[in-house]
This record gives structure tokens, C-alpha cells and sequence, in this order.
């Protein structure tokens, strides 16, 4: 997380917020092929300070043609916490949506983390992970 000093003196804040890109892939629907094309991401957001995450936030955006062309079925947002040597040690799992939506989108409630590492928000369609966005959660 990139680390902001609000006024001389005062706590240090640090928020941080990146893209993934979706890779191109397919998918099937009760029976119908589902395409989903270049131009999607992952975006994560994150705010806090040290080990306290105040607020955070996953989403999936789409540009260009993708915007009109593409929609998510099955979909979920699961958000994983690991500490310094990588070893996840909680996840927050989220709800599968069976509707389609076009920007599936998930808020995660704010807590204290017990060790420093990483947060990661992990995009599922139809059960398989899809993409992976990661921040780093140091002292």
C-alpha cells in the first residue's frame, strides 16, 4: 500500500487501489457458449492503516467493445488474506450470484488483520478463478 501523511504530525493513512486484466475465455451456460473477450479488469481497492483495513472493495470493469458484449454469469468475489511467507491464512468467501451482470461488484467488511502480508480480491466465473489482485499490507 502506498502510504499518505494527512497534516504535519498526524496518522499515517495508506489506501491503494490496481488492475488485473481478465484473460479472453469461455464458459458454458445451461447448455450455451459463453465468450468473454479481451478488455475486462479487476479492480481492488483498499483503505486502512498498518493492519486496520477500513474499507475494501472488488470489482469488475470493461472497456471498449467488451462493455456492450459482455456479461458474467455464476459469478463471485472472494477476498484472501496471507501472511509475509505467503501462507493464506483467511478467506472471505463470497456469494456465487447465478444472474448475469456486466460489472459484478463486492464490499468487504472492515476488520483488523492479525499479521502483516497481503489482501487479495479473487474473481470466479462458474467456479474457476479468473483473475487475482493482490496488495501488500507492511509495516
Amino acid at each position: 500500500m502506498s502510504v499518505v501523511a494527512l497534516g504535519a504530525g498526524g496518522a499515517a493513512h495508506a489506501s491503494a487501489t490496481g488492475s488485473t486484466a481478465v484473460g479472453t475465455f469461455d464458459y458454458d451456460l445451461r447448455g450455451a457458449g459463453v465468450k468473454v473477450p479481451v478488455g475486462c479488469f479487476l479492480t481492488h481497492s483498499i483503505d486502512g492503516s498498518g493492519k486496520r483495513i477500513t474499507a475494501q472493495l472488488a470489482g469488475v470493469d470493461c472497456a471498449g467493445l467488451a462493455v456492450t458484449f459482455t456479461k458474467f454469469c455464476n459469478w463471485r468475489i472472494d477476498f484472501s488474506y496471507a501472511d509475509t511467507d505467503n501462507r493464506t491464512y483467511k478467506v472471505s468467501r463470497g456469494k456465487t450470484h447465478m444472474e448475469c451482470k456486466g460489472n459484478p461488484l463486492r464490499r468487504n467488511a472492515a476488520q483488523t488483520l492479525p499479521k502483516y502480508g497481503k489482501a487479495c480480491a479473487r474473481f470466479y466465473v462458474n467456479g474457476k478463478l479468473r483473475a487475482v489482485q493482490c496488495h501488500f499490507i507492511t509495516k
